[in-house]
């Protein structure tokens, strides 16, 4: 098996609210819209997060994305998008901490931050080719 890509992808009942809390939640538009009640982000090279108009899965997710800093992004969610504030875990035996949270339709969405700044900046140069 050869896998060079991977798309995931969340269903919202109303696509037009899922895409503005999708777009604020990216910081940035869609990458790809190819019709009506379909929109498609590359959140890093090779991996995009596709938003469908249609019924969510039940027991899907949680698509966890990486960031620098979790507790900022849980701010700025609380903030722009009014989700409810949401716990941070950490362990021992894990390099990193990891939240999860919902979309406004119940897509189980999450963030991880590694706890050491090295191994997070290792990880970005080997995924982006770039320093964080």
């Amino acid at each position: 098996m050869n896998i060079f890509e991977m798309t995931y992808q969340v269903r919202v009942t109303d696509f037009d609210e899922g895409l503005k809390w999708y777009k604020s939640l990216l910081k940035k538009d869609p990458d790809f819209t190819p019709h009506d009640g379909f929109a498609e982000w590359e959140v890093i090279p090779g991996c995009w997060l596709q938003v469908a108009e249609g019924t969510p899965a039940e027991g899907s997710g949680p698509l966890r994305l990486g960031v620098k800093s979790i507790e900022e992004e849980r701010l700025r969610l609380i903030n722009e998008l009014h989700i409810e504030s949401f716990e941070i875990f950490v362990r021992d035996e894990v390099p990193v901490k990891w939240a999860t949270f919902s979309d406004p339709w119940g897509n189980l969405i999450g963030f991880f931050e590694y706890i050491a700044e090295q191994a997070m900046n290792g990880r970005i140069k080997v995924i982006l080719g770039k320093d964080g």
